[in-house]
């Protein structure tokens, strides 16, 4: 049984962020593991990619980009083959049968959706992508497809929560140049730390875009081993790797 979020706001297209429930991965990658970066089987990860793909949008094409962190945008007319996936951090179309896939492990996972244009995108917004604009740029992008800021809904997906996200000053502190007002992002923690809601921060972006329809599902990724993958918890634990989870959104035929 595989472990399905989804969204009110995005009532209308095939969409979901899938946990880690249901797969055939092992070990420290136990579970729904769809990472091709990881040094999981790779057999095991290309049958918990169909897994998710057959579960969300049936007989569709599963779309993925090599993420990069950056605020880098594809549209997408086709398919793309596994080993032709363009360095970005999100995609959009109006091409219905295509399922687009980001993948996470702690950065953040936004989908959208214009039920008025019937145009979707999905964004990877890790701290670097979403202070370089990348869930600005994909609302661009699903703009030159004909969406409009007043009809786009957004949902923010499982991610690290501000509780398990310490950071540094000077982490800090690069939010605060871009805009002081950042720092309602951030609460104090041990001497010289913070803990950073990255959550809040990309809905936040959101809004300043014009967005008025949000979701933050509220999902911690770090505390809840059980349901999902994460990269923070894996580094202080010294592990050899860590899975990634998906979240797919699609316009059915």
């Amino acid at each position: 049984m595989l472990d399905i979020s989804s969204s009110s706001l995005l009532a209308g297209t095939a969409h979901g962020f899938l946990g880690r429930a249901g797969g055939v991965s092992k070990g420290i990658y136990a579970g729904l593991n769809v990472g091709l970066g990881s040094d999981d089987d790779r057999d095991a990860i290309l049958d918990n990619r169909q897994r998710a793909k057959e579960e969300i949008l049936p007989d569709s094409q599963l779309v993925t980009v090599h993420q990069v962190h950056s605020p880098d945008v594809m549209t997408v007319s086709a398919a793309v083959p596994l080993d032709e996936r363009p360095h970005v951090d999100a995609m959009v179309t109006d091409r219905p049968g295509l399922l687009l896939g980001i993948l996470t492990a702690d950065c953040v996972p936004v989908l959208f959706f214009d039920r008025k244009a019937n145009v979707v995108g999905a964004a990877h917004a890790g701290w670097k992508g979403a202070i370089s604009g990348v869930t600005d740029n994909t609302i661009v992008a699903m703009e030159a497809l004909g969406a409009s800021r007043a009809y786009i809904s957004c949902a923010i997906g499982p991610c690290i929560a501000q509780a398990s996200y310490e950071v540094d000053a000077g982490f800090r502190d690069r939010f605060l140049e871009q805009d002081q007002d950042n720092e309602t992002f951030f609460e104090a923690g041990k001497p010289g730390h913070y803990q950073f809601d990255i959550e809040a921060y990309v809905a936040g972006r959101l809004a300043d875009a014009g967005i008025q329809q949000i979701e933050k599902l509220g999902l911690d990724t770090y505390a809840n081993e059980d349901r999902f993958y994460s990269y923070r918890r894996s580094c202080h634990r010294g592990e050899d790797g860590y899975g990634r989870q998906i979240s797919l959104i699609g316009l059915r035929e």
